[in-house]
């Protein structure tokens, strides 16, 4: 199990490069936009058998008694004979758009092959015409077993361009027995007697969807007015004072602890809170949850894109996600891994394929949506709204 990191959906703070670029076209400067014909460079896959793969930390199975290895990359690479050149060096969506943004906007290559980002921010990428087109013909497992939930968002029909490498629910996660009641509804964190006792996510794109969901919006097609009936409910509850703070992942040591009893959480950290604490509970709201992903995706002029596009399709084998599904505990983007690990002689390893925040079961599927992303004209005002209300 491993030790619980920072928030893969790491929260936007304020604008900075991400919010620089939206405005680019407006202001003298070339439009950012990489037209899908020219966002190829010369692919050296056939002769050089690499390929560049970044991700977040603590986000991939490693091997118990060598932590510098990784089972499942080096499988790739005997199957393959593709080496991974694989740094985990995305710590935060923003810094790392940051980073790479200079050299795509002017048309350069960034060194990576294959980056993870969360979907919010891989929706800027294809806006911006920043990820290629992959090849679903040379990805059979990804056509086949990509979870039906996640095959088209609004940011990317038909996911051309990108593809999750796992997936999560936000949701709320609250200490039962110490509460003393069950929690069913958003609107259940507003009562009298977790005044003080409540903890929501500091991230505009983390917190909006289920606060929405909780006001019955729906949350592919939400409007300003939508955004700005959150903003005035959970503003009305900082000056209450019932709200005791905003977090990013510290959260969980918040709810361990026991200095909160309720708040908004993420699926894949509460299985591994209910590790020590099983009084500790994760529940999608009568109203609704927020299906969310990080993706995969090759950005312009990437040297190995079909080393990258093999690597991604590989993951979609059922065997090699539930291998990684049995360590980072997410939802996994390939249903029929379930299966899998169904099979598995270890009686652990067996019992998370009856998990339903790695395989939600159909009750909990229809409560899960996939919330349409806060665009470039929106997240400038709103932003600075939400920026002031949170303290950030």
């Amino acid at each position: 199990m491993p030790e619980l990191a920072f928030s893969r959906r790491a929260a936007l703070r304020g604008l900075g490069a991400a919010g620089l670029l939206a405005a680019l076209p407006g202001c003298g400067v070339p439009a950012a936009y990489v037209p899908e014909g020219r966002r190829e460079g010369q692919d050296r896959s056939g002769s050089d058998r690499s390929v560049s793969f970044s991700n977040w930390p603590l986000y991939i199975d490693t091997d118990e008694e060598d932590e510098s290895r990784r089972p499942t990359l080096d499988a790739f690479t005997e199957k393959t004979g593709i080496e991974v050149r694989y740094t985990e060096e995305i710590n935060d969506n923003d810094e790392f758009f940051g980073k790479i943004s200079p050299s795509l906007m002017n048309r350069q290559q960034t060194g990576h092959d294959l980056v993870v980002v969360s979907d919010w921010m891989a929706a800027r990428f294809v806006r911006l015409g920043w990820a290629q087109k992959m090849d679903r013909s040379a990805q059979a497992n990804v056509a086949k077993h990509l979870d039906p939930q996640l095959r088209s968002p609004a940011f990317d029909e038909g996911r051309l361009h990108t593809v999750p490498w796992q997936s999560g629910i936000t949701g709320i996660a609250y200490n039962r027995k110490a509460l003393g009641r069950e929690i069913k509804s958003v609107k259940d964190l507003w009562h009298p007697d977790l005044a003080g006792k409540v903890t929501l996510f500091s991230g505009l794109d983390e917190s909006f969807s289920l606060l929405m969901q909780g006001n019955g919006v729906d949350v592919t097609k939400w409007t300003e007015s939508d955004f700005h009936r959150v903003c005035d409910q959970v503003e009305s509850m900082v000056k209450k004072k019932h709200i005791r703070r905003f977090t990013g992942n510290d959260y969980t040591s918040d709810l361990g602890k026991g200095d909160v009893l309720a708040c908004q959480a993420y699926s894949g950290d509460v299985i591994q809170l209910q590790a020590d604490n099983p009084d500790i509970e994760f529940v999608v709201p009568e109203e609704g949850g927020e299906l969310w992903a990080e993706s995969l995706l090759v950005p312009n002029l990437a040297r190995h894109k079909a080393n990258a596009e093999a690597l991604v399709d590989f993951y979609y084998d059922p065997e090699v996600a539930a291998l990684l599904a049995a360590y980072v505990n997410y939802v996994c983007p390939v249903p029929a891994a379930r299966e899998v690990l169904a099979a598995s002689d270890d009686q652990e390893t067996a019992e998370l394929a009856e998990n339903p925040l790695i395989f939600p079961d159909e009750d909990m599927r229809k409560r899960l949506v996939v919330a349409r992303d806060i665009s470039a004209v929106e997240r400038s005002s709103f932003a600075k709204r939400w920026n002031a209300i949170v303290g950030l």
